[in-house]
């Protein structure tokens, strides 16, 4: 399955998303729209949580699935945290620039 780009490809700036369009009945929503943050993390952080919220978010749980080591583990979501936390400060001063 192809990921959602979040990035231009000629640029590397954040892309957002133009239109919708339902497969169903064939409606279409025209806007511009902000990615959510987790949409604009990598493939692989977005996995990590995906295994982490399954995990109840135990990182044993998670340190045991992957093979790693809990301080690992840690720094892992530590890092990806650090991540959100710098795209939700981005966009926030981006609303404010524009208002």
């Amino acid at each position: 399955m192809k990921m959602l780009p979040v990035q231009c490809p000629a640029c590397k700036s954040k892309v957002k998303v133009k239109s919708l369009i339902c497969e169903s009945c064939g409606t279409q929503i025209e806007g511009k729209y902000e990615l959510p943050v987790l949409a604009g993390l990598s493939g692989r952080d977005q996995q990590f949580l995906l295994e982490f919220i399954k995990a109840s978010g135990s990182l044993k749980q998670i340190a045991k699935i992957m093979g790693l080591s809990y301080p690992t583990v840690r720094n892992r979501l530590d890092e990806i945290i650090e991540r959100i936390k710098a795209a939700e400060d981005e966009s926030q001063s981006k609303q404010e620039q524009e208002k």
